[in-house]
């Protein structure tokens, strides 16, 4: 498995337009195939400033969503006229377990 930690930073009042883009993304995004699921948090110190953390089965699969068109469309639009700026983080996860399958609960 294998996660996505795109953090961007919006500029001043481009949010509401960053937010509906990616709400009609995500339409597309969930019938993806090897997608797994997607969250999105909010800076506590700059309104701002939002990450959204995406899981993926492989590796391929994330980049056959980078060339999605109205993907690469979306990218496209926010490098020219809403991202401040941004950072993509791809990782592979090692280990993934919940309080009630860790091995801790009866320590």
């Amino acid at each position: 498995m294998y996660g996505v930690i795109f953090e961007v930073e919006i500029q001043e009042n481009k949010k509401d337009e960053y937010l509906q883009i990616a709400t009609k993304l995500k339409e597309q995004l969930i019938n993806e195939k090897g997608f797994i699921s997607i969250e999105r948090f909010q800076s506590l110190v700059n309104e701002n400033k939002l990450l959204s953390l995406s899981f993926w089965e492989d590796e391929k699969s994330i980049l056959n969503w980078k060339k999605n068109l109205d993907h690469f469309a979306a990218q496209k639009k926010g490098r020219e006229s809403i991202f401040k700026d941004y950072r993509i983080r791809v990782v592979e996860v090692k280990r993934d377990y919940t309080l009630q399958s860790s091995d801790f609960k009866d320590r």
